[in-house]
C-alpha cells in the first residue's frame, strides 16, 4: 500500500499534466471520483492482472498510464445517432458501467449520444464498451480546456501512429474539440 500511495502521489504531481488540479479542471473532485488512469495504476501496482479485452483497450490503457489523464474508448458501432455531446450529467442520471452496475453521473462531465450518456472520465458504460468483436472504435482523450493544444496534438499523433502500427488500423481520424454545455 505504501508503494501504491507513493506512485499515486508521483502521478498526481508529475510534469505531464498529472496534477490533481488538472483532474479538478475536468470537473471532478479527485478525492471523491478516482480518475480512470489512477484506478488502473492502482490495479497494476497491486499486481492485479492488466485488463485484457481488445488490443485497442490495451493501447488506451497504456496511453492513460503514460500521460495520467483519462481516455475513453468506445465501440463506434454501438453509439446511437450521428452526434456526440460533452455535457454535465443531469440529476438522477446513471448508466451501467463496465465494472460496476451503476455509475452516477450528476455533475460529472459526460459524453452523450441519441440514447443518452455513455462515457465520462472515471468510468465508461457497458452499452458502448469495446469488446472482442469491435471493429470501429472511438477514443476520447479527456483533458481540461486550458491544456496546451500543442501537447494534445502530440498525444493525438502518438495515439494515431500506434493505432496504425500496433492495431493495423486503416482509417484513423483525429481532431480536437472544446467541451459543450
Amino acid at each position: 500500500d505504501a508503494l501504491v500511495a507513493a506512485e499515486i502521489g508521483r502521478m498526481r504531481t508529475a510534469d505531464k499534466g498529472r496534477t490533481a488540479g488538472q483532474i479538478e479542471r475536468l470537473g471532478l473532485d479527485p478525492t471523491r471520483h478516482r480518475p480512470s488512469p489512477e484506478a488502473l495504476l492502482r490495479r497494476v501496482l497491486r499486481g492485479d492482472p492488466f485488463p485484457r479485452v481488445h488490443p485497442a483497450v490495451d493501447l488506451a490503457n497504456l496511453w492513460a498510464l503514460e500521460h495520467g489523464l483519462p481516455v475513453g474508448l468506445y465501440d463506434a458501432g454501438r453509439i446511437e445517432g450521428r452526434r456526440i455531446t460533452l455535457r454535465l450529467g443531469r440529476p438522477g442520471e446513471v448508466y451501467a458501467g463496465i465494472r460496476r452496475p451503476e455509475i452516477r453521473l450528476e455533475g460529472r462531465p459526460v459524453l452523450a449520444d441519441a440514447a443518452g450518456p455513455f462515457g465520462n472520465p472515471t468510468a465508461d458504460s457497458l452499452r458502448t464498451a469495446v469488446g472482442e468483436h469491435t471493429e470501429d472504435a472511438l477514443a476520447v482523450l479527456f483533458a481540461p480546456a486550458d491544456h496546451p493544444d500543442d501537447e494534445l496534438a502530440r498525444w493525438l499523433a502518438w495515439l494515431e501512429e500506434r493505432a496504425r502500427t500496433l492495431l493495423s488500423a486503416g482509417a484513423v481520424a483525429t481532431g480536437m474539440s472544446a467541451g459543450g454545455s
